[in-house]
């Protein structure tokens, strides 16, 4: 019979349910991917590649390419499938990532009929290694400057791949230390003496041997702060020839004769879909981190559900951990946010998986995407730094060990707070996408037009973006009918308050905006007097998309006492984040002093609460036992870390 736990982890898993229960027992069934210590990078490096190939043999790629490619097209499973390695390895999870998202994602949605047949089939079975080679030492969120050229001689057919400058490098490439052969290289290609903008070329880098092929040179990154098993390099080109072909061609083309055409006319539209089809690693990404969070979180709460520290009066006995009120509150929090990004991920993959799917996507539903899938990467990497920190810190010495595994998670998920796009650059991608609603309509109003456009505009657009529209529906109607004595436990009273604060931190960055732009001859500085309220506005409704996510997931639950439960954990989310900008709900009157005190008093509440619960809420998480991999807690399999880790 299934548990309450089970129903959590039910319902946290979402649309692909199936695919993580399925991983879960691979993953838990095969030592080869028990968590591991090895800090040495050659035999780090091997066993990552090694339990690729184990992966490989298992068809665990296919998800990720079409049918007619030799894959199964299920690109929702294939994001589910690397997220849930976060689990096992974080090396292993990235390494997947680069070889079958990034690498094997540029040749799939940006090559043609030539490419796939080439190429596809061999790197999902490992015979083809690839790397994605877009970072330059240079230019890393700015993708439209890269340096690295690739110019077309039409009297051999060829493209010439050359590193003009120093800053050109291709910087921190996984894959391009050791293992790649082939790199799928961002470059500006030229023809006829003209510029066309970023583009992606295949471009070989080393023979069967290992050896660079001539005009490439490449450097290992070496020793980096974590993920030991990725083999991060640096990739030089010296006018390194590759042929005509090997551009891949899906949104552009160059002819024998060095003619350059595109269906897309506009070099920036040009430019934002190709790099729009490359979205899953970002989502990818995302994903893993929360994984990561959640793995820490379930070491942490389970070590503070056996850990003792001082006599409570009149007993003998001393006191659990999870006993102290600060330590819920260190804890439970973390753990409600975790739920609300899983269920907001969930929404995310679901939606990335409908749009990929089709041939002729809505090119406006593929920039919400995009929006969506760089706020969600930034919340939950921003997320799992925090998270991660606090689990160490939680179990004091001993999560300092090496062998309880906190200090590997911290280490190997740091980076994910600036790869895929750096969190601040795309906190301001979110912002400027919701921004861009108002760009024509704002200009030239007067102060009336502009209350006016404020007072329906504004508020339609954070409505339109909703998910789970009619519930949500529902429940502020409930409210505005039955309940208005504004309860901060009211889901209503709640959802009220993210969405005003975000309709009025985006119509107010508008306004802003518009003056600035009026005072300001510089576009960049116009925009930038007002970046710190653009990110405030970014964060408002990455907040209110991840609270109507956790709601929706409520309403899919089956069980009653699961859900319930899931009730009072988001209630304990909401609360969180109103504390956290606590500042801003006074300052603009949605708080009183009373309430501000209210808010405090209620997450206390909800944190007792859910104290006799804590066992069940990080089993819901959806970590099996076998991949723990700390030694510090009890039960079975965490013994694991033990027989498989490797000092030096």
């Amino acid at each position: 019979m299934a548990t309450t736990a089970d129903h959590l982890r039910s319902t946290l898993d979402g649309r692909w349910r199936e695919v993580r229960e399925r991983v879960r027992a691979e993953l838990s069934a095969t030592p080869d991917f028990a968590p591991h210590y090895t800090p040495d990078l050659e035999e780090a490096r091997a066993k990552t590649l090694e339990q690729m190939r184990l992966l490989a043999g298992n068809g665990y790629a296919a998800d990720g390419f079409k049918k007619d490619h030799g894959g199964t097209g299920d690109a929702g499973a294939a994001v589910t499938s690397i997220e849930m390695l976060a689990m096992s390895d974080l090396s292993l999870m990235v390494k997947a990532g680069v070889q079958w998202g990034l690498f094997g994602g540029a040749i799939e949605n940006l090559g043609t009929a030539r490419h796939h047949e080439a190429y596809v089939k061999p790197l999902i079975d490992l015979d083809l290694l690839g790397c994605f080679a877009m970072t330059e030492t240079g230019h890393g969120s700015d993708v439209q400057a890269l340096e690295t050229t690739a110019t077309y001689d039409a009297a051999t057919g060829e493209f010439v791949v050359h590193s003009p400058t120093p800053s050109s490098r291709k910087d921190y490439i996984g894959g391009a230390a050791q293992h790649a052969t082939m790199a799928a290289v961002f470059a500006q290609l030229v023809t006829q003496g003209e510029r066309h903008g970023v583009h992606c070329f295949l471009v070989p880098i080393r023979d069967d041997n290992g050896n660079d092929l001539p005009g490439v040179h490449t450097s290992d990154c070496g020793y980096k702060g974590g993920l030991p098993g990725v083999d991060n390099g640096r990739i030089t080109f010296d006018q390194v020839r590759i042929p005509r072909v090997n551009l891949l061609n899906k949104y552009a083309d160059v002819a024998e004769d060095g003619t350059y055409s595109s269906p897309i006319d506009n070099a920036n539209r040009r430019f934002f879909t190709m790099v729009g089809t490359l979205v899953r690693g970002r989502v990818t990404v995302g994903g893993s981190a929360g994984a990561a969070a959640r793995v820490a979180l379930s070491i942490a709460t389970r070590y503070a559900l056996q850990r003792r520290q001082f006599s409570a009066p009149q007993s003998e006995d001393e006191v659990l951990l999870m006993d102290y009120l600060v330590h819920q509150r260190r804890l439970f929090p973390l753990i409600a946010r975790s739920y609300a990004l899983q269920f907001a991920q969930n929404e995310l993959v679901s939606k990335m998986h409908d749009i990929q799917s089709i041939e002729d996507a809505d090119p406006q539903e593929q920039r919400e995407l995009e929006g969506r899938a760089a706020g969600l990467k930034a919340a939950n990497t921003w997320h799992a730094t925090r998270a991660i920190q606090e689990a160490r810190e939680a179990c004091g010495g001993a999560g300092y060990m090496a062998e309880n595994r906190l200090t590997a998670l911290k280490a190997d998920t740091d980076v994910f707070t600036t790869f895929e796009g750096d969190n601040h650059v795309l906190t301001q991608l979110v912002a400027k996408e919701l921004l861009t609603s108002y760009a024509d309509e704002v200009r030239g109003m007067s102060p009336v037009e502009w209350m006016r456009f404020a007072a329906t505009t504004v508020s339609d657009v954070v409505k339109t973006r909703t998910a789970a529209q009619q519930i949500i529906q529902t429940i502020l109607d409930t409210r505005q009918d039955n309940e208005e004595d504004g309860s901060l436990f009211n889901r209503g009273t709640q959802l009220t308050m993210f969405e005003d604060r975000e309709q009025y931190l985006l119509s107010t960055a508008a306004r802003r905006l518009q003056g600035a732009q009026k005072r300001e001859e510089n576009p960049f500085d116009a925009f930038n007097f007002v970046q710190d309220h653009v990110m405030h506005a970014a964060q408002a409704h990455i907040d209110r998309v991840v609270l109507e996510a956790f709601i929706a997931g409520i309403d899919e639950c089956q069980d009653e006492e699961a859900r319930n439960l899931l009730s009072d954990v988001c209630d304990l989310y909401a609360l969180s984040i109103i504390e956290e900008d606590k500042a801003w709900f006074m300052e603009h009157r949605h708080l009183s002093v009373e309430r501000s005190k209210a808010v405090q008093r209620g997450i206390n509440d909800r944190c007792r609460k859910l104290r006799p619960h804590a066992a069940t809420l990080v089993e819901g998480l959806g970590v099996p036992e076998a991949l723990l991999g700390s030694a510090m807690i009890d039960g079975p399999g965490t013994d694991t870390i033990r027989k498989t880790q490797i000092f030096r």
